[in-house]
């Protein structure tokens, strides 16, 4: 039971970002206490940090969040072994050989998302779509809505080394978005875990 707390606990701070022990607890169903306990335990082993936050009253609010430590707690698809080959393909291959693979990934993923989504009647029945597949993949995906459009919002990179050792896998996803989802909508990404960001959001609306 412990062990299943603590995970829930991870899992948590993974798809929803940094949240106080109260926030925790009323999300995991369990009592604020026991989820300070299992914080404490997982801070101990590097897996969670925190920050003591000033409000205008009151005492400073204290905010966890994952460590380096606590990502790579989260499947990484065999990262060394993704590296290995990538790194092994540039140099047979030379770059037009990375940029080919690339390209058969999208085309791959194109066919497999519209053929996914050609029962959806609506963007937002795309998206929802285009999201319980990205889960399938990994990337912990979830749509909200967001004024006139919606957000994709992926908390988890799955094949984030072989997007590190090559920029085009992100650029290929952008661009794959675009095309499954149509013209009529625009695409734009707002936040990128390789830039900095604490997961990949997407911002889709219907274009004027």
């Amino acid at each position: 039971m412990a062990d299943r707390t603590r995970t829930r606990l991870l899992n948590a701070l993974k798809s929803s970002g940094p949240q106080t022990a109260a926030e925790l607890a009323t999300g995991l169903n369990v009592t604020t206490v026991a989820v300070r306990q299992h914080l404490d335990g997982l801070h101990q082993d590097s897996l969670v940090d925190f920050e003591d936050l000033k409000g205008t009253v009151g005492r400073p609010k204290r905010v966890w969040a994952l460590t380096a430590a606590g990502h790579q707690q989260f499947p990484d698809n065999h990262s060394n072994l993704v590296l290995g080959l990538l790194n092994g393909m540039s140099d047979i291959f030379g770059a037009e050989g990375l940029e080919k693979l690339i390209a058969h990934r999208e085309a791959h993923s194109r066919k497999t998302y519209q053929e996914a989504m050609s029962g959806a009647e609506d963007l937002q029945g795309k998206l929802e779509v285009l999201a319980e597949l990205r889960n399938r993949e990994g990337y912990m995906a979830d749509v909200a809505e967001d004024g006139n459009g919606y957000l994709l919002i992926e908390n988890h990179c799955s094949i984030c080394a072989a997007a590190t050792a090559c920029q085009g896998f992100c650029r290929s996803e952008l661009t794959l978005f675009q095309e499954v989802l149509g013209p009529d909508v625009a695409v734009e990404r707002t936040e990128h875990q390789l830039s900095g960001g604490r997961r990949c959001v997407y911002r889709i609306e219907p274009r004027a």
